[in-house]
């Protein structure tokens, strides 16, 4: 009985970090990973780089990317870091 009442705070601390850390996580992780296998042709995404492209091609790892109307660039599917929005 006395080794139950010590490791209970230890027990309660892993369940609040994993409800608040680890799950999170994973749910956010699962997200970008549905986002990135639903691009399409014409989507305005924002690359880790900060830069707002348009998608020119998609490929099996790879996009095809606009950046202007003479420069279209080659980068990974997993460096999109969310789809833009045109909310003004």
């Amino acid at each position: 009985m006395e080794i139950i009442s010590q490791l209970l705070p230890f027990v309660f601390l892993i369940a609040i970090m994993y409800f608040v850390i680890i799950r999170p996580q994973q749910k956010e992780a699962k997200a970008k990973v549905a986002m990135i296998a639903a691009l399409k042709k014409g989507d305005k995404v924002i690359t880790s780089g900060g830069f707002i492209v348009v998608i020119h091609k998609v490929e099996e790892e790879f996009l095809s990317v606009k950046m202007n109307d003479d420069v279209i660039a080659k980068i990974t599917k997993d460096s999109v870091a969310k789809k833009f929005q045109d909310e003004i």
